[in-house]
């Protein structure tokens, strides 16, 4: 399965702030709900980053006087692993187990932010998948009977 069929998911988990936004802000956004990624967004629309509830809490920690309204762009995470709508599901997946990461941003072609894969939403699909192909299996053999 290819991401793009994973899109009605991962558009609703998309949540981005643009990269001059301040700390306060995107820290606002993870506390609205079950959301753990913020995607930074670069004045192109391409993505310049992510943040994370522990790189809030890392800079907040440090901070002294107005060091805590500093922008996004100072705080976020910069070398990100992210996917394209065109990746394999399963593929992904491997680098998720691999490098332990359970959210990957999902970017078009020009490196806009479309998305965030969450790594239960991957499972659930890949699950899905297999229950799939086992039931075309054992429908294959039972109607195959001896011959």
């Amino acid at each position: 399965m290819l991401i793009e069929r994973m899109m009605p998911i991962v558009q609703r988990r998309l949540v981005s702030i643009q990269e001059d936004a301040s700390l306060m802000a995107a820290a606002k956004l993870l506390a609205e709900g079950h959301i753990n990624i913020v995607v930074i967004v670069a004045s192109g629309g391409t993505m310049s980053g992510v943040l994370t509830k522990t790189d809030i809490v890392r800079q907040m920690g440090s901070c002294r006087g107005s060091s805590c309204t500093v922008p996004v762009s100072s705080v976020m995470t910069r070398d990100v692993t992210s996917c394209f709508t065109t990746d394999w599901l399963q593929d992904v997946w491997t680098s998720m187990t691999a490098t332990g990461l359970l959210q990957f941003p999902v970017l078009g072609s020009r490196g806009e932010p479309l998305g965030v894969l969450y790594a239960r939403d991957a499972l659930q699909a890949l699950l899905g998948e297999v229950r799939d192909e086992e039931q075309l299996l054992k429908d294959y053999v039972m109607s195959m009977g001896y011959r």
